[in-house]
């Protein structure tokens, strides 16, 4: 049986941590839980240990039960080590190497898969040493179930939100059955927005976020992918274990993506690419005047064009990202570039860019239709590698 250890550290957001434990016992899956002093302030040990059906640790220097030292014992026993809800405390102490509670103890001794969930509030959330040790952890393998957009506990709207008990008990499971089917395969994924300069100083650009391409892209790489990601006008932190190549323009994208083209075998545009350049760039800074100022567009690379022309037995997936007539714009886009797949997002009201959620509808050419629902980000990924991977 595989066993998840739960870290529980001193959150509102604590008693969710009930439910991940419930939801895993569920499956079938062993849950130990440690719970940090503050922890217990928001939540009582014995409600975890009513539901993990297993003592609840709570001090480093708990008497040991047959010479097992408690926080070495536990590390030992985990296939998944996962901090739900883990406070910005935490999440400074592992990327500092600091080890000085049971959590943190554990969490260094432990050779599991790790996860952390983070919340808290949105500003300690989008403080650049808070988002640095994200980052750092990333790079050093470990997974994140990124927080929401919300009301919060202290009053402030905004990201720093637990992430949904589903979506953190999904990402345990990933860590817990790792698929390899996209081991051997080369992944071309494009994410992110580009820019149209108008001057040095100015720019036309797009809402994108990146952040359904880069779910792609972590996806890939975690089936055991090589992942190439082109990536343009970003707002989330990029992930490691892939080739990257930034493109901030059009040209710049199509340049990049071209150069590896032929040699991949899934090749995923989730990027927002500007449509339109300025006809008229300036070198020097438009000057502010009286009046109205007039800029001309014309039309830029059509790089899923490009590419659908070039195809040699690539597997070619688009995005459409439509307000009205979704399913006659995205079949159309199919047909006339040659792609393989095409995904259809629906933006009207200002719904998908920068959310944590998505409701893809999957068009294949063989005429198939496949409604996603509402998923997260990263389970959209996996749902839309699993579609591509059955036309082989």
């Amino acid at each position: 049986m595989k066993n998840v250890v739960i870290g529980v550290t001193g959150g509102i957001a604590a008693y969710k941590a009930l439910e991940v434990v419930s939801a895993l016992k569920k499956l079938g899956i062993g849950v130990d839980v440690a719970m940090s002093k503050s922890a217990q302030e928001f939540v009582r040990p014995l409600s975890f240990q009513s539901l993990s059906q297993n003592p609840v640790l709570t001090d480093m220097f708990m008497e040991p039960k047959a010479w097992e030292i408690a926080h070495i014992s536990l590390a030992k026993k985990a296939d998944v080590f996962a901090v739900v809800p883990a406070t910005a405390n935490i999440i400074g102490k592992i990327a500092g190497g600091i080890a000085d509670d049971f959590i943190s103890t554990s969490i260094m001794a432990t050779e599991a898969k790790k996860l952390i969930a983070p919340a808290m509030n949105t500003r300690m959330f989008a403080n650049p040493i808070v988002q640095e040790n994200i980052t750092k952890l990333k790079g050093l393998g470990y997974s994140f179930t990124m927080p929401g957009s919300g009301r919060l506990a202290c009053g402030d709207v905004g990201e720093g939100k637990l992430a949904n008990v589903q979506d953190i008990v999904d990402d345990i499971v990933r860590l817990l059955y790792p698929k390899n089917d996209f081991e051997g395969k080369k992944v071309l994924v494009t994410a992110g927005g580009t820019v149209a300069p108008i001057d040095p100083v100015r720019l036309i650009s797009n809402r994108s976020s990146g952040k359904m391409g880069i779910s792609i892209a972590e996806a890939a790489r975690d089936r055991g992918a090589d992942v190439t990601l082109v990536y343009g006008e970003v707002s989330v932190p990029l992930p490691s274990g892939v080739n990257l190549i930034e493109a901030k323009t059009n040209s710049e994208m199509r340049d990049a993506s071209l150069s590896v083209y032929d040699s991949m075998d899934y090749v995923i545009k989730a990027a927002a690419v500007s449509d339109f350049k300025v006809m008229n760039y300036s070198e020097t800074k438009i000057k502010k005047k009286d009046g109205t100022l007039v800029i001309e567009l014309e039309k830029d690379n059509d790089i899923l064009r490009e590419m659908g022309e070039r195809k040699k037995g690539q597997v070619l997936v688009g995005f459409a990202a439509e307000s009205h007539d979704i399913e006659k714009y995205a079949t159309d886009k199919l047909e006339n570039k040659n792609l393989d797949f095409i995904a259809a997002n629906d933006i009207s009201g200002g719904k998908v860019f920068g959310e944590d959620r998505n409701s893809l509808v999957l068009y294949s050419r063989s005429g198939k239709k496949t409604a996603f629902g509402e998923l997260s980000k990263r389970e959209t990924a996996d749902r839309l590698l699993d579609e591509i991977l059955k036309k082989e």
